[in-house]
């Protein structure tokens, strides 16, 4: 069996709005067409016309993926302003009302707005994919159990949906209860092999609940596509650099604990209980409350867990040349992730005599510009 190549694709979501109102808008069909055109099959319409997805091509390596991640924005960002649109890359918008938003009339879409019924109108949220090419399948299922370990850290780290409907959720993301409503979703199961998760799948499939595993939506699940493990669980980051952090760190994490397959170890499988509660802390608090070391039986703190993290991968960020990305998480730890930069701007605007509105389109601001930083126009 030959090594995994531990390959790169990233996707994300990003929200369209008026640079004048801040407020979301529908993305005009001839934007995307202008999009289309330069992007060549690696851009899409997302569930509702105010959201665009975008997708790397398979990259090597994280160099690989800056320079195509950030062709892609710097694009979706100058299309974009010849409509007066900007976009912004966090997970939810600060002050729109979900209930006036319209979907894309594709047969994709039309079919999930039909089956989820109610929960499709709350779908006003966007989120990150990792890719990592992993192609022996009873590789991707076993690291799959393992890496579940990992995600509460990993979407800590990206939070970025801290207000919904004009409101401060009190939580980090609130993305992930919205998207907790769907079914197919939260922490995979642990299989034993690849026949038995095939088996799982084909149930559901062979029964016409589901044409395909596409409709899984497991915060990691092997890709419905491709030869890769991928992650799903993260919030979408404004910021370019933090996207290719998470990117980073995700494929090291994985690089480790193949690694240790290749030493006959492994991480230990917790019970999904457990993963759970770690999850609904990085959810709730983000980097601010620790999180759950199970071996000390005690909450730590979210810096001391990422110092034991980056200690552990520092190999495979130096074999997949991604050590300055890692090194990233030491800035994001101390300058706050973008939940936290959020609400620091909100707070701010209204310290400064803003009032509530003001204080939100403050936020909606920030986060434009975020998205612009280290792009070309």
């Amino acid at each position: 069996m030959s090594d995994p190549s531990f390959t790169l694709g990233i996707e994300e979501e990003y929200l369209l709005v008026d640079v004048e109102t801040l407020d979301l808008a529908v993305a005009p069909d001839q934007l995307m067409e202008d999009c289309k055109a330069e992007l060549e099959g690696q851009v899409s319409p997302e569930f509702l016309q105010c959201q665009i997805e975008i997708g790397t091509r398979v990259c090597q390596n994280i160099s690989d993926a800056r320079k195509d991640l950030k062709r892609l924005r710097e694009c979706i960002h100058r299309v974009a302003a010849r409509y007066g649109l900007a976009p912004i890359a966090a997970s939810t918008h600060p002050f729109a009302d979900y209930n006036l938003q319209s979907h894309t009339d594709k047969d994709r879409y039309n079919a999930l707005k039909r089956d989820l019924a109610g929960v499709a109108r709350r779908m006003l949220i966007c989120g990150q994919h990792v890719h990592v090419g992993i192609e022996d399948a009873e590789t991707r299922i076993d690291l799959m159990a393992q890496f579940a370990y990992f995600l509460p850290h990993l979407l800590a780290l990206s939070t970025s949906s801290p207000f919904w409907g004009g409101q401060d959720s009190g939580l980090a993301s609130y993305r992930l209860t919205v998207f907790d409503n769907l079914p197919r979703t939260g922490l995979p199961p642990v299989f034993n092999s690849w026949p038995e998760y095939e088996r799982s799948v084909g149930i559901i499939v062979d029964s016409g609940a589901i044409e395909d595993s596409s409709k899984i939506w497991w915060d990691v699940r092997p890709s419905s596509r491709f030869p890769t493990l991928e992650s799903r669980i993260c919030d979408v980051s404004p910021r370019l650099e933090d996207t290719l952090m998470i990117a980073a760190l995700t494929q090291c994490i994985m690089r480790m604990l193949w690694r240790l397959r290749t030493n006959n170890q492994r991480w230990r499988i917790y019970d999904r209980f457990l993963i759970g509660e770690n999850r609904w802390r990085a959810q709730r608090y983000g980097m601010e409350d620790g999180l759950i070391d199970f071996g000390a039986g005690a909450v730590k703190p979210f810096g001391e867990l990422m110092h034991e993290l980056l200690d552990l991968i520092a190999e495979d960020a130096h074999a997949l040349g991604c050590e300055a990305e890692v090194a990233r998480v030491q800035d994001v730890i101390r300058d706050g992730a973008s939940s936290s930069r959020q609400r620091h701007v909100h707070a701010r605007t209204l310290e400064a005599g803003g009032d509530k509105p003001a204080a939100l389109r403050a936020v909606v601001d920030a986060l434009i510009g975020e998205f612009s930083e280290g792009l070309q126009h």
